[in-house]
């Protein structure tokens, strides 16, 4: 409902400041649509060994993540996106569940930076980071990870069969303050490749 003020001015009812809501909620909502597209998609870890040296053992290891213009267009909004390896080794039991020998996780993330317009890498420490011109080549760095450390001799005493299993995913990052304010309530954008496991060499 609509009424006119002496000045002339349109003063708007309740339905007509509902729809202005949903028509503001719904143009902040578009960069999260867009996220939740570009997590479709190939995520999977394509090769991974390991290598040692000085009695540590090593993951090299080549994933693909989805490429695409919603994930691009999702950045420049202002949502990052983390990235997370997962390396296991287990020890093969015959009669019992493998036992773990050693877990641990590479976390990164990958935002765009207005300033400079280029997309930056950082690790979960923020002690190395990296940019790079085009998103392809933000999602080959993060698809490379070389020398990794996972494990040290000392930790396989033991005899016996060991795998090395390795795990790619991925998952919204932070928010802007905005986005922040109307899905505090959600945590759900998160993909995760199978496992790719293989008999660790001694």
């Amino acid at each position: 409902m609509q009424s006119i003020t002496n000045k002339g001015a349109i003063r708007i009812g309740w339905p007509g400041a509902a729809l202005a809501l949903c028509c503001v909620l719904l143009w902040a909502l578009l960069p999260v649509c867009a996220l939740a597209d570009a997590l479709d998609g190939t995520l999977e870890v394509q090769s991974a060994f390991v290598s040692r040296a000085d009695n540590v053992y090593q993951l090299n290891a080549h994933i693909r993540y989805p490429l695409n213009d919603e994930i691009r267009s999702a950045l420049r909004d202002g949502i990052s996106l983390s990235f997370d390896l997962d390396a296991t080794v287990t020890r093969e039991r015959r009669f019992w569940f493998n036992a773990e020998i050693a877990a641990v996780t590479l976390r990164r993330e990958l935002a765009w930076q207005a300033l400079t317009e280029r997309y930056v890498v950082r690790d979960s420490a923020g002690r190395d980071q990296q940019s790079f011109a085009t998103l392809e080549d933000a999602l080959e760095h993060l698809g490379r990870v070389e020398a990794w450390p996972i494990m040290v001799d000392s930790q396989i005493k033991d005899s016996g069969e060991f795998r090395v299993n390795v795990r790619a995913g991925m998952r919204r990052g932070r928010l802007t303050d905005t986005l922040r304010v109307i899905l505090f309530w959600t945590n759900d954008w998160h993909r995760e490749s199978e496992w790719y496991s293989w008999s660790l060499p001694r």
